[in-house]
């Protein structure tokens, strides 16, 4: 079954994280990581050596305006206003370019290519991979990168998971992310026509705590 999305509930969902993220925004520094633990797991090298970057679902920006810093022709994308509005200010100046468009309308509308496309928690959990991953495969320059990184399924827990913002009472502010083994995400990767597709649960740094989902994917 295939989720039905309404993208404007999203985007209000989305609207309201941002407002509640500005001091991520405008008080914290750039950094880069794939996982939800400081000074934990692989860095930027799993984007190879690329000249130019975009990030679907990029949130704060942090991690864009960070390789923007590097010298690196830094875009990301997001669905709220609000976020874009924030980052662009915020990160801007520093060379990062931010882009307010829902993910798979700005894929299929706009042509540019780059050398990696990423997610950090971002889009690629909240995005239904048999619609996003092609789009990410035809926008991706030859031995280009494909990188994502989310938290891993809970077992049994498999395909698009709906999510209500604040409990069970008022608007109805919803959206789904998506969830699989590491060996559906390389399934999915390799339908999408990426000749190498690798897909692992990173351990926490504390025993016992939540993993995180590493996946990458490039075309030859």
């Amino acid at each position: 079954m295939t989720a039905q999305h309404n993208y404007d509930h999203e985007r209000e969902l989305w609207d309201t994280y941002a407002e509640s993220a500005k001091k991520d925004v405008f008080e914290s520094d750039t950094l880069f990581r794939w996982t939800q633990y400081g000074d934990h797991g692989p860095g930027m090298e799993l984007l190879g050596n690329p000249e130019s970057v975009l990030e679907i679902g990029c949130g704060t920006g942090r991690m864009l305006a960070y390789l923007a810093q590097q010298g690196i022709k830094a875009t990301g994308v997001d669905l709220s206003p609000v976020m874009v509005r924030n980052t662009t200010e915020r990160w801007g100046p520093m060379g990062a370019q931010f882009i307010c468009a829902e993910i798979l309308d700005h894929l299929r509308r706009n042509f540019e290519t780059y050398d990696a496309i990423y997610s950090i928690f971002g889009a690629a959990w909240f995005s239904d991979p048999k619609k996003l991953f092609p789009l990410v495969r035809q926008r991706l320059n030859r031995g280009g990168s494909f990188v994502f990184s989310q938290p891993p399924a809970i077992p049994g827990a498999y395909g698009p998971q709906g999510m209500y913002k604040g409990g069970f009472a008022g608007p109805a502010m919803f959206t789904y992310r998506y969830s699989y083994t590491p060996r559906m995400w390389e399934s999915h990767l390799r339908m999408a026509g990426f000749e190498e597709a690798s897909v692992q649960v990173l351990e926490a740094p504390t025993p016992g705590h939540i993993g995180t989902l590493i996946g990458r994917a490039v075309v030859a």
